[in-house]
């Protein structure tokens, strides 16, 4: 067994965020690994509803950080009355200001029916060039499979969301099967 006190690295949580045909769907495993340890299967949810379900939010990185970023992001949300543009702006800019927010080890998604943006500990934000995006431990191959689902089936948003994720179980030994999936309709 891996000794909890030496310099492991903590793994765990794939989250894929896919639109297609007015819906949006965003799905995460639970698993977490703690150097070659699987010390959680299906323990962590780290994908929420924002705003009365009308924004759905994924994170992955370490758990305090996931949720303070989550936190604030939340803040702003509620500030900009919902507009999630106009809350990731307020964002990003708040890492400027922030000398902790530059040290998080986190990644968030946030999407609503008309936009997906991934929000990165760094300050990065990103839109994404395609309506299929990952974060995590997997998001290589769950992207990659997403990608081929989303440009060569009619796969609905929620189902590309549950394949990708296990074909990145299939693949990644950081992610699992048992995903936690949200939509918005």
């Amino acid at each position: 067994m891996q000794d909890m006190t030496s310099a492991a690295q903590l793994h765990g949580t794939t989250i894929v965020c896919a639109r297609r045909g007015g819906v949006v769907a965003m799905g995460g495993d639970g698993q977490l690994t703690y150097g070659e340890a699987v010390i959680g299967k299906a323990t962590a949810t780290k994908v929420r509803e924002l705003l009365k379900g009308k924004v759905l939010a994924g994170m992955a990185g370490e758990t305090g950080d996931c949720l303070t970023l989550l936190d604030r992001f939340r803040k702003q949300l509620d500030a900009k009355a919902g507009k999630l543009g106009l809350a990731v702006e307020e964002f990003a800019k708040s890492w400027n200001t922030d000398k902790m927010l530059r040290r998080f080890n986190a990644q968030l998604l946030v999407a609503d029916r008309e936009e997906i943006f991934l929000l990165m500990g760094n300050g990065t934000v990103v839109v994404p060039e395609h309506d299929v995006v990952a974060i995590g431990s997997g998001m290589g191959y769950a992207l990659a499979a997403g990608r081929a689902l989303l440009e060569h089936t009619e796969a609905g948003a929620e189902e590309i969301v549950t394949l990708s994720l296990g074909i990145a179980a299939d693949i990644c030994v950081y992610t699992n099967d048992r995903i936690t999936l949200l939509k918005l309709a």
